[in-house]
């Protein structure tokens, strides 16, 4: 099949400012596809049959493959890979049959606004996506450039930014950049208020290098530590919890153990407060993770953690596993915190797990720790004590105060 679909990028400046090879593939096209700004800026007697995205998006995206090898044209803003249209074509559609034209993204127009590089700054989309997730690239002295869902999603970062303790961070937000009526609006969080802004907004932020302390109604509780977006080990004070969570040391080593990659799928099983699987999210934006648990209290502490921590995207199941484990997708990584001794458990993880994928499972009593002898008699993988005492007052003084050692074994499937 020849190239018959093109994805042409355009700016605020319109057709006119599409390069010469969109401009000849604009021409040819017999179908035009696009949303009503991009759509109104096509001559009135142009001839050219046109197609306004529709919702579900899907529904449109099925209306031009029934077009497969005519010429069809697509507008989109900037760049159609930047968190544009071109990635949901791509879903369908190979690249072998499309041409792709981008114009200026609105991240590259920002950072010749404001001196950034691109390279050295955060990046996030909120069009059609839940603003917990600006939390997991919040730390001191970032810079964070989002495109915005409309007019209003400046206040809800600025709002988001005070509750995280940033509210003495600049906001800086980017209208129709490259238009006439470009206009750029500088703000703290806290001072920010609503203004009459175009939908089509790009916003910069710059965190304080200090951050404030957060209002005491906010949960889980602050850290003094910062939050790396990446490190594993993030302070146990950071979750919501009982008792069940996986302490800070022993977490750290456990998500070394698990090696989280871009695109890999872990299930989290008996995850307590979450701490596992939002942490294997942490590491990439492109992670996935399936926590699942049964107790009622602890699937309200996942969730709230897991919006908390900036992993809103984080996939819950209330049940009890292994029951709860069935048709769920193949994990290339499963972790066992609770309930190791339960029927049929392991068997069940094993086999779902797929070939080159890895097993970790944490112990803490002797029945635990037997169970996990006799499946490294006979799958093999290593096995690790784990033990670690923290400083605590003791009268005047300072004395070693020694956590329940955890029994880790990991094994990789053939």
């Amino acid at each position: 099949m020849q190239k018959w679909l093109s994805v042409v990028g355009m700016g605020e400046e319109g057709l006119e400012g599409i390069s010469p090879v969109g401009r000849s593939l604009l021409a040819q096209a017999t179908t035009i596809v696009g949303g009503e700004r991009h759509l109104t800026m096509v001559p009135p007697d142009d001839r050219q049959e046109q197609l306004l995205w529709t919702s579900p998006i899907a529904d449109s995206v099925q209306q031009i493959m029934q077009r497969r090898g005519q010429a069809v044209c697509v507008l989109a803003s900037g760049d159609p890979l930047c968190y544009g249209i071109g990635v949901t074509l791509l879903r369908q559609i190979p690249i072998a049959e499309m041409t792709i034209v981008p114009a200026p993204s609105a991240f590259s127009l920002a950072c010749a606004r404001l001196g950034w590089s691109l390279t050295d700054i955060e990046t996030l989309s909120l069009c059609g996506r839940d603003p917990a997730l600006l939390n997991a690239v919040l730390y001191p002295g970032a810079r964070i450039l989002i495109l915005s869902a409309d007019k209003t999603t400046p206040t809800t970062v600025a709002q988001q930014l005070t509750h995280q303790g940033y509210g003495n961070s600049q906001i800086t937000v980017l209208e129709r950049m490259g238009s006439p009526n470009e206009r750029i609006t500088t703000h703290t969080a806290t001072s920010w208020q609503p203004l009459d802004l175009a939908d089509l907004n790009t916003i910069a932020l710059t965190l304080a290098p200090t951050p404030l302390t957060p209002p005491t109604s906010l949960t889980p509780p602050t850290s003094p530590l910062p939050l790396s977006p990446h490190t594993p080990g993030l302070p146990d004070s950071a979750y919501q919890h009982d008792g069940q969570l996986t302490k800070r040391e022993v977490r750290a080593v456990t998500l070394a153990t698990l090696a989280p990659l871009p695109g890999q799928l872990l299930w989290d099983v008996g995850a307590g407060c979450g701490s596992i699987a939002i942490e294997w999210l942490r590491s990439d934006r492109r992670c996935r993770a399936i926590a699942i648990e049964h107790h009622p209290t602890r699937l309200q502490y996942i969730a709230h953690n897991a919006n908390a921590l900036g992993v809103p995207q984080l996939k819950i199941v209330a049940g009890q596993a292994p029951a709860a484990l069935h048709d769920l997708p193949e994990p290339d990584a499963i972790f066992i915190g609770g309930g190791l001794t339960a029927p049929d458990l392991l068997e069940t993880c094993w086999q779902a797990l797929r070939p080159g994928g890895r097993l970790v499972a944490n112990g803490v009593t002797v029945e635990g720790e037997q169970l996990m002898f006799q499946w490294q008699s006979k799958l093999g993988g290593s096995l690790t004590r784990i033990a670690i005492q923290r400083a605590e007052p003791v009268g005047k003084f300072l004395g070693w105060k020694a956590m329940a050692p955890i029994t880790q074994w990991m094994v990789v499937k053939d």
